[in-house]
């Protein structure tokens, strides 16, 4: 069975990585290291098909759990069915079919910028619904400690005088910092739900350390 997990717990807990092998017998303790845990957010680990809420039952979040966390045999598609929107960070890959779903990768999954994109996956490329990844340890939050890293790269390696790299940071910085991972993704969600009113909107978490797939637990 699924196990209900507060970001306080998987916080201070630390256990071994997750087995392919083993996935519907074995209920995670990998620490996330969420840079902000608040504990009354909660995950929900996909370990088998019953773990798979009623909801989500004959849509393609179910289609992309099974897919990913269960492994399940891939089926064909000639057209996408989902829209994900997830970071760019390197360390994320979703164990999905081809044609399955469009992709947006943006920093921190942050959609805000996106949103021609999304309007278009919806009315031209007709998915049935948006999916919404964060994960932890994510590079956008608490962006201000890399500020100086910033900075030095784009001198160092790109020539900029420092003072240019300086501006060019602090004139993004409120654009891309995202706070609290969990917080971020049900807060965009939230907003996508209100702008596009038809169409189911869910936020999963990817956690780095496993590489699985996480039902985030809304209010």
């Amino acid at each position: 069975m699924s196990k209900m997990i507060s970001l306080g717990q998987l916080t201070n807990q630390c256990g071994n990585k997750l087995s392919r092998n083993d996935q519907s017998s074995h209920t995670t303790k990998c620490s996330l290291g969420l840079n902000e845990a608040v504990n009354k957010n909660k995950l929900t680990i996909v370990l088998s098909e019953e773990d798979i809420p009623s909801r989500f039952k004959n849509t393609p979040i179910e289609l992309l759990l099974r897919y990913h966390n269960l492994r399940q045999t891939f089926d064909k598609y000639d057209k996408a069915k989902i829209l994900v929107g997830m970071c760019m960070d390197n360390r994320k890959h979703l164990h999905i079919p081809d044609n399955f779903a469009y992709i947006i990768r943006s920093a921190g999954g942050n959609l805000r910028y996106s949103e021609f994109k999304v309007s278009y996956s919806i009315s031209v490329g007709d998915v049935e619904a948006i999916v919404l990844i964060g994960h932890n340890n994510c590079g956008m939050t608490n962006l201000i400690s890399k500020e100086q890293k910033f900075v030095n790269g784009l001198v160092q390696k790109c020539g900029w005088e420092e003072e240019t790299a300086k501006q060019h940071f602090r004139s993004y910085l409120p654009m891309f910092e995202i706070g609290n991972e969990i917080d971020f993704v049900i807060g965009e969600a939230k907003r996508l739900r209100e702008k596009y009113k038809s169409m189911l909107v869910v936020p999963l978490f990817y956690n780095v350390e496993d590489n699985l797939l996480y039902i985030v637990e809304e209010d």
